[in-house]
């Protein structure tokens, strides 16, 4: 579900038309199971309109998780015994499809096991871990299965399936329970206000930041922190992008999702950045992985930090890459729960943190090992910022797309101060959700969008 093509959007017109123009006939007696009912058909249309691969792998996944807790559940005695079965061929499609080919060929070093060109279903990652956070919650909490109907809203409801964020029983199960389509003007109004500021993120600055990331500049330190940080803005308005508008879809529908995002690149320590960048997914693996280790109750509470953070790492991508990634955050926690620049000096931290995670996104974006060495000692060697680095940066920002870069960078950079201003009121994004501003936010998301379909890049995770 691309909320960026105007094909989701004319699909989802016509799923909530057709639906609402049958509820008309529908009497009022049946209105509440009805309205239900069509909602979980319009999901299941958008993930079609996706892929047949991808809905029919959520399809298999949701099932198994639902007739799997049924039986678990009606053999009482042994919750515990096939808890952890169940969760594994959950998450069986998962480790097929995005990381069989990394197991095979980068760790086995066969390359014919698994095809090379196995198609990743998408939003897998997402849905996978909130129906293991299902099975979990139930069986552990000793909670009654729901309805089929209410599950398969809760497990496939449209605007977060796919990216995201990634629910919880208790906070959206109750909510689809309750479904009705309504005309609510306050939920509409507050609903439209964070899809436009979410489609401004993801057509106006991600997609265009897009075009201007350079691969493989050589040892110049200069174009390689410039790369660094365009992609820093760039995945975070994509991804905080989605996150809103699906935020937006739900309340419209008068469904209330976790705020996702909250100023990441405000943070002053690398705890603080964790509970603003893509905080369903740092709550999931505190409750399901690192508490259940032992959290920081054991002695070896750093090693269980690296080993969070490394399967967070891998979560994210089937490469080294993304463990290095995952494990350099790590160790930035570890360092940071005996020391970093608080109170007086929070401003250090915030620095600090800006360039840890400027350089970490580094190891997210490259791919390619001898590239990504060579990168690295460009960055930490003096010779990187040679005079002729230099130059080459120089004559890079002269250019007609440095010019352009400059302008949008400049564009991120006046939105993240509204950001701030936002924090500083103690409601996120705020001031970007004020109307006149909102009007600004439409004109230029219309004016300056590419116009090219671009998915959303955490489609591919």
């Amino acid at each position: 579900m691309n909320f960026a093509e105007l094909r989701f959007w004319l699909l989802l017109a016509g799923g909530l038309g057709l639906s609402l123009l049958v509820r008309l006939a529908v009497p009022s007696a049946g209105r509440e199971r009805y309205d239900r009912v069509a909602l979980a058909l319009v999901g299941a249309s958008l993930l079609v309109a996706v892929s047949w691969l991808t809905f029919l792998v959520y399809a298999a996944v949701m099932l198994v998780t639902y007739f799997g807790l049924q039986w678990i559940t009606a053999a009482e005695g042994h919750r515990r015994k096939w808890a952890m079965p169940l969760v594994a061929v959950q998450l069986a499609p998962l480790l097929v499809y995005k990381y069989g080919r990394f197991v095979t060929a980068d760790i086995f070093g066969q390359s014919d096991w698994v095809a090379a060109d196995l198609v990743i279903p998408v939003g897998i990652s997402f849905y996978t871990f909130q129906k293991v956070a299902f099975v979990v919650d139930t069986l552990h909490r000793r909670q009654p299965l729901p309805g089929f109907l209410d599950y398969a809203n809760f497990a496939g409801f449209f605007p977060q399936i796919v990216a995201g964020p990634i629910e919880r029983r208790e906070d959206l199960l109750p909510q689809m329970e309750q479904f009705r389509f309504r005309w609510n003007t306050a939920w509409i109004n507050e609903g439209v206000s964070w899809v436009v500021v979410g489609l401004f993120y993801k057509m106006c600055l991600a997609d265009n930041l897009a075009v201007f990331l350079q691969r493989d500049v050589g040892p110049n330190a200069y174009l390689i922190w410039l790369n660094n940080v365009l992609f820093a803005l760039r995945i975070y308005f994509d991804f905080a992008g989605y996150s809103l508008v699906a935020l937006g879809l739900g309340l419209c529908l008068g469904v209330r999702l976790t705020l996702n995002f909250a100023s990441p690149y405000l943070a002053t320590s690398p705890g603080e950045f964790w509970r603003r960048w893509h905080i369903t997914l740092s709550q999931w693996f505190r409750d399901y992985v690192y508490i259940p280790m032992g959290g920081n109750r054991v002695r070896t509470w750093a090693l269980n930090i690296l080993v969070v953070f490394a399967v967070s790492g891998l979560w994210h991508g089937a490469g080294w890459n993304f463990i290095a990634w995952g494990l350099f955050h790590g160790v930035l926690l570890v360092i940071a729960s005996r020391w970093w620049p608080k109170d007086r000096f929070a401003w250090i931290g915030r620095l600090l943190m800006l360039v840890a995670v400027l350089f970490s996104w580094m190891l997210f974006y490259e791919t390619q090992t001898a590239v990504l060495w060579q990168d690295i000692r460009a960055v930490l060697s003096p010779v990187g910022y040679s005079r002729a680095s230099l130059d080459g940066l120089k004559w890079w920002l002269g250019s007609a797309n440095g010019i352009v870069a400059m302008a949008f960078l400049g564009l991120s950079g006046l939105t993240l101060l509204m950001e701030a201003r936002s924090l500083g009121k103690s409601q996120a994004y705020g001031e970007l959700r004020r109307p006149w501003v909102q009007g600004v936010l439409v004109v230029l998301t219309v004016w300056l969008s590419p116009g090219a379909s671009n998915g959303f890049i955490y489609f591919a995770f």
